[in-house]
């Protein structure tokens, strides 16, 4: 049976870039950065106080898409039209104030929600991600 989540996916546009802005703008930390083969990378980054979870941060392409389906993905990030991660927070005001002052992009301001208080971001390959507040 499952017993967790070691890894999830961020589909990126570069890694360098987004690795950047995991670990400097949201303050997550590096973990991983190894050649997964002759032309791709293993790059990973994660929360400081979940050292089993980690986010790999991938570029369309193969092994895992053909080349069409990799254009299309590729399309989507760039269009902003896909959903991400929702990131955990003590007070979603004050970490949309920090992150906002790094240059972290919101395009909802936290609104409260059935599952807590909830705001939307933009990483820089254009993926929407959340900052959630929950209800204790």
């Amino acid at each position: 049976m499952i017993t967790g989540v070691n890894t999830a996916v961020v589909w990126v546009l570069n890694q360098d870039s987004a690795k950047t802005f995991f670990t400097e703008k949201l303050g997550l930390e590096a973990r991983t950065d190894v050649p997964f083969d002759a032309t791709t990378r293993w790059v990973t980054v994660g929360p400081k106080n979940q050292p089993e979870l980690q986010l790999t941060l991938m570029v369309p392409g193969a092994p895992v898409q053909d080349p069409e389906s990799a254009e299309q993905l590729k399309s989507l990030l760039a269009k902003g039209a896909l959903v991400g991660c929702t990131f955990t927070v003590e007070d979603c005001h004050t970490a949309v104030k920090e992150l906002s002052a790094r240059g972290v992009t919101f395009i909802q301001e936290p609104q409260p929600k059935p599952w807590g208080v909830s705001a939307t971001f933009r990483d820089d390959s254009g993926t929407c991600h959340e900052l959630l507040q929950p209800h204790h």
